[in-house]
């Protein structure tokens, strides 16, 4: 027998007849509760966007150069760890007390971080923020899967894809514009207000039902052993990771034991949950299929691609263009402006076809197609070149956003939902710390070598010299300004050729997915209280996927 079955534990799934679509009307309720999950979208994308641009200045400003790579990490770090955690309380506490413990956390570390005096300060801000942040982007999705069906969910998909790659538009040229005309402060105190609006929004609007039982009874119910495993793995890796290459070489002690201990704690800890009796915080049937191991695989490696555009071609605006922080971010436009109706077109499509691979495959071609392009950039590339290859990499991504979520859930009964969305977030995030240090690495690599000596020599050692040296490359004498702004140029082509490799990746993973047809109910257990959402089917019966792949 195939140990990656489409279900472990019915192996005469696919065989089984589908349930018949049901019509679930929709009232004010429903509505509003989607506007209070918008918002609270748009609170953690702005920040990520945002503060990526602003960064060089940040790091000007509060000095640290040397544990730059940490803004990001602390944030990354905190924000993955938490995320299995996050679908197991959501389980047991219910999603609304749970999005609203993550929305006032990461309020508080926006707070923090707009306060902070120096880097290691920001760091640790970032780190607080971060557990809010991770927390708030599992509980949405698992609370838009508990508000629409699957076989519903892709106009309602793309419509959230394109809150986010809006505020991912919205948020370089206003990083750019705080950094440069105001204060970088700025960015995480407005935080504090959209916080607060979403906040008041979940509190008011979103009434979706809560479990039964006393806090002291719920919290006997938390695998705690397998999140303890999980965050210390998770904890290990990234730091591991966040030494690599900057402050320690691949090679050394300090990047190889946090590393590997890190990675061998989180394989220890799917198998722990293989053996867990009740509750687990992953349900082995989640890992255990075929086509949601393949969605996981093809989340890995966009994460991966995904962030390294998102954080270093502002990079080669800034560096090899001498664009300011607002110019850089209104040139990254272009990814915004199409991964938002693309990732709508990805949501229409599934909702019409009823499958899912086709978006899938024409989606890694095109990122593979748009990093190559992207790869060609020089010093000299026109304005023509750089946003049309952004909008053919944009295409790509925009179309895979949303695509991932179907094929992950499809196999899965509607009760693993929560576990299944928790551990799609973790896998995303934990890539896009690997994107980051992946794209840090070599880019630093290759300015050692390309920039010239009398350059390099002005940073010290285990500096991230690009976001050093951005600065005072325009107070640099020709024909040395040249000189680095070409290896800049070549160095960051480095980058998008190895995220060919892992577009690649991606798309192998496609090959392993079944087209499974979509459901079209949800796990009542966490429905909206009031009865504008509710199916015409008999409330008593159980919720339980039935999926049968589409011939």
């Amino acid at each position: 027998m195939d140990p990656l079955t489409e279900d472990a534990s019915s192996p005469d799934k696919s065989e089984a007849p589908a349930r018949p679509s049901t019509s679930t009307k929709k009232g004010s309720a429903f509505w509003l509760s989607l506007v209070a999950l918008l918002v609270t979208v748009l609170l953690s994308a702005l920040d990520l966007s945002a503060v990526s641009i602003a960064l060089p200045t940040i790091t000007a400003d509060l000095g640290g150069a040397d544990n730059y790579v940490w803004v990001g990490s602390a944030y990354g770090l905190s924000s993955t760890a938490i995320l299995p955690l996050s679908g197991c309380l959501a389980n047991i506490f219910g999603r609304k007390p749970i999005i609203l413990f993550f929305i006032a956390f990461f309020a508080l570390g926006s707070a923090l971080a707009g306060a902070a005096q120096n880097m290691n300060m920001l760091i640790a801000a970032r780190t607080v923020q971060g557990v809010g942040g991770g927390g708030i982007i599992s509980i949405t999705g698992i609370l838009i899967s508990d508000l629409v069906p699957l076989a519903e969910r892709g106009v309602y998909q793309g419509v959230f894809n394109l809150v986010w790659a809006a505020a991912s538009g919205i948020g370089p040229p206003m990083g750019g514009a705080l950094a440069q005309k105001a204060s970088w402060r700025w960015l995480f105190y407005l935080n504090l207000p959209i916080s607060a609006v979403s906040f008041a929004l979940v509190v008011i609007f979103l009434k979706v039902r809560v479990p039964e039982g006393s806090v002291w009874e719920k919290l006997k119910r938390v695998d705690w052993i397998g999140n303890l495993i999980v965050v210390a793995g998770s904890a290990l890796a990234i730091t591991g990771l966040t030494f690599a290459g900057i402050k320690f070489p691949w090679n050394s002690a300090p990047v190889l034991a946090p590393l590997i201990i890190g990675l061998v704690l989180i394989g220890l800890f799917i198998l722990y949950e293989a053996q867990v009796p009740r509750e687990p915080t992953i349900p082995w049937r989640v890992v255990n299929n075929r086509t949601t191991l393949s969605a996981y695989v093809s989340t890995f490696a966009h994460g991966v691609g995904v962030i390294s555009m998102i954080y270093y071609l502002p990079v080669y605006f800034q560096a090899c263009k001498g664009f300011g922080p607002i110019h850089a971010g209104v040139v990254m436009l272009p990814t915004a402006l199409v991964i938002s109706p693309f990732a709508v077109v990805a949501g229409i499509a599934i909702k019409v076809l009823g499958k899912y691979r086709p978006n899938n495959v024409v989606g890694w071609v095109l990122i593979i197609l748009g990093y190559g392009v992207l790869s060609l950039l020089k010093l000299d590339s026109s304005a023509g070149q750089w946003v049309g290859y952004q909008i053919i990499l944009s295409v790509g991504l925009g179309l895979i956003y949303s695509s991932t979520v179907f094929p992950t859930l499809a196999p899965l009964p509607v009760e693993n939902v929560a576990s299944a969305l928790a551990f799609l977030a973790f896998v995303r995030s934990f890539a896009q710390t690997w994107g980051i240090t992946i794209a840090s690495t070599i880019l630093q690599n290759e300015l050692k070598t390309k920039l010239p000596e009398d350059f390099t020599s002005l940073f010290p050692q285990g500096l991230e010299i690009a976001y050093a040296a951005i600065p005072v490359i325009g107070t640099l004498e020709e024909p040395l300004r040249t000189e680095v702004r070409v290896a800049f140029a070549q160095s960051l082509s480095i980058i998008w050729k190895t995220m060919i490799g892992f577009s690649g990746l991606g798309f192998i993973s496609v090959l392993f997915m079944k087209e499974i047809k979509l459901v079209s109910h949800v796990d009542k257990r966490f429905a909206l209280e009031q009865g504008d959402h509710e199916s015409q089917d008999d409330p008593e019966k159980e919720a339980t996927v039935v999926a049968s792949p589409v011939q």
